[in-house]
């Protein structure tokens, strides 16, 4: 893996560039190397023996605390110790100033050995940056701080029971806290009553502390909360009561662990439902969860999708690091398994020695399958993460250009690998036949921890509707020009290369493909009828998108006829020949507005 991810960094990415720029010019190709040097042998030394350690010893409350392994105390101690929790941030908030791409990159490592077990310090970096933008001084020194130091950790609470992907049902509570609310100095303080659903880190004993952000809607005049999201604010609210020193004042907030919910994989991270306000602890003698006012009331989703761009792309590297763990497990398997023997005109010859599965022709498409979607997701999420540098660090059209790029592209980078690279996996599994259904293998874990990816961050369907709903058709469908024409400087380039120009006119038709059935979906103007068939317009439009990726890592490949070039090839030709006819199809429905499932009745299931 790591000589792709220097290729795509350095070679494609030309990541060493960014040095040129006064935010990254204290680094160089060496301080990049060596960041992600320390991240692989953290990973490989303290993540990815436990791996499989995580997933059998799942976290275990008995009442008081709950309980996780001692390995995964000692993996997360060492991440801390890396400086990774801050690695973006400023030299003067004790942060290393590194680009988003090779945050991203270093952080790899962790998704590949054990992604359970990383994903507290993902919650937390995620919660401090959001808290560094929106919070007030106090906010950020006091909470953000210790978030990146690593000495307390931080969740993002937004889901219910009764309203997951709906955050406009959201019905925790926050009141003032008296009339002296304004007064703290941590901002304003309320007291939130409610529960919150499928809080992953909600409860454990890595950090002294437990940073909590928390949607609740503030009620009306009327006593009654606002609907829609547009009542929404965010909080912060810790599980320890704490002074503006940052010192535990020994007083537990009133938010307690109903359960751990017990899940299909990435058991390794705790994942809770939580009470705020039950009356078990009561801060002050008065009940409710005290928490400090984000931002201005009613903004809370602002805040909190501030950082959405950066968490899908971590979402989407999450999986397409568990999707390369199944297929490097896989093609080594693939290579030491003996099993079958040649097919000759004459039939096989039992009087033959077998020969390695690896030789077999549907083998190499299964492992052909998985290079495809893994490396491919890999550059995706990586490009991804360029643009980000360029927004926050470019000149003014850079960072404009860049912007509406993410804006279509984020869905993808957070749902095509979900999809994908899960179905790597199990094509690992496949590989392995009914070896790999058993727990003796490391590829059955890796495809359920894999299952969560097109749930959390924004449903797969979201997803969908989010893209044709809103990314391709805002601001008269900029974004999606934008991309057309990135596209169509790729497949320009390549049909000047022998070999790639048939390509080139397959990747140009897809992209008129992509664009027609994009109007005539709207071509009514309902919503309803468009939106009917928004997941396959996803899929279409990732693998369109995978394709212009590919095309354009190959270009990168120019003068090299080496193993490592060859595979790259390979790989492009696998995707064009097998995945991107799959368009036509995906497309047809949105084109023509199919209607079966806006028709499709209860009764008739």
């Amino acid at each position: 893996m790591r000589q792709t991810l220097d290729f795509l960094l350095y070679h494609w990415l030309k990541v060493d560039r960014l040095s040129a720029r006064e935010r990254f010019s204290e680094h160089s190709r060496e301080t990049f190397d060596a960041v992600l040097d320390t991240c692989e042998k953290i990973a490989r030394e303290k993540f990815a023996p436990f791996n499989r350690l995580a997933d059998t010893e799942e976290p275990r409350f008995d009442g008081e605390r709950v309980h996780l392994p001692a390995a995964t105390h000692e993996a997360l101690a060492a991440y801390v110790g890396s400086g990774m929790l801050a690695a973006a941030q400023d030299y003067e908030h004790g942060g290393m100033q590194l680009p988003c791409v090779v945050e991203m990159a270093a952080n790899c490592f962790f998704s590949k050995a054990s992604v359970a077990m990383g994903g507290y310090a993902m919650l937390t970096n995620g919660n401090a940056n959001l808290l560094m933008a929106h919070g007030t001084p106090a906010q950020r020194e006091v909470f953000a701080m210790n978030e990146f130091s690593g000495r307390w950790f931080g969740t993002m609470c937004l889901s219910e029971p009764q309203a997951g992907s709906s955050l406009s049902d959201v019905a925790t509570r926050a009141e003032p806290d008296g009339d002296g609310f304004q007064a703290d100095p941590l901002g304003p303080r309320y007291r939130l009553t409610g529960n919150k659903m499928w809080i992953s880190g909600g409860e454990h004993e890595l950090t002294e502390n437990i940073v909590h952000l928390v949607l609740a809607k503030i009620p009306g005049p009327d006593g009654k909360p606002l609907p829609g999201t547009k009542g929404i604010s965010l909080f912060i609210v810790p599980k320890h009561l704490v002074d503006t020193d940052a010192r535990l004042t020994g007083e537990r907030n009133d938010v307690t662990l109903a359960g751990l919910n017990h899940k299909l994989g990435y058991r390794g991270t705790t994942n809770c439902l939580l009470n705020f306000g039950e009356g078990r602890h009561t801060p002050g003698g008065r009940r409710g969860a005290i928490g400090y006012l984000v931002g201005q009331p009613g903004e809370g989703l602002r805040c909190m999708f501030h950082m959405m761009n950066e968490a899908r792309i971590g979402v989407g590297l999450g999986a397409v690091m568990l999707g390369y763990a199944g297929y490097e497990a896989s093609l080594d398997y693939a290579r030491q398994r003996p099993q079958g023997r040649p097919m000759t005109a004459a039939g096989k010859d039992a009087a033959q020695p077998q020969r390695p599965i690896i030789e077999h022709a549907d083998v190499k498409r299964m492992l052909l399958a998985q290079k495809s979607y893994v490396e491919g997701g890999l550059a995706l999420e990586l490009f991804c993460a360029r643009l980000v540098d360029e927004q926050h660090t470019g000149s003014a059209d850079e960072s404009a250009a860049a912007k509406r790029l993410l804006e279509v592209l984020i869905p993808i980078a957070k749902s095509w690998p979900s999809e994908w690279c899960l179905e790597a996996n199990s094509l690992a599994i496949q590989v392995l036949g009914g070896y790999g259904y058993t727990r003796d293998f490391p590829v059955e874990q890796y495809w359920r921890d894999n299952r969560l990816n097109m749930i959390h961050e924004g449903t797969h369907g979201i997803q969908a509707l989010d893209l044709l709903g809103r990314k391709v058709v805002m601001d008269g469908g900029q974004a999606l020009m934008a991309l057309a024409t990135r596209i169509s400087d790729t497949a320009q380039r390549a049909g000047q290369v022998p070999g790639l120009a048939e390509a080139a006119n397959e990747l140009g038709a897809a992209l008129a493909a992509v664009g027609g059935a994009t109007k005539k979906a709207w071509s009514t103007g309902e919503p309803e009828e468009a939106l009917a068939n928004a997941t396959p317009y996803l899929q279409a439009f990732g693998h369109t998108v995978l394709a212009w990726i590919w095309l354009d890592v190959v270009l990168a490949l120019e003068g090299r006829d080496d193993d490592f070039a060859q595979g790259k090839r390979a790989a492009q030709r696998y995707f064009f020949a097998y995945e991107l006819p799959k368009v036509t199809a995906w497309l047809g429905v949105v084109a023509r507005r199919e209607a079966l499932t806006r028709e499709m009745r209860d009764a008739w299931f």
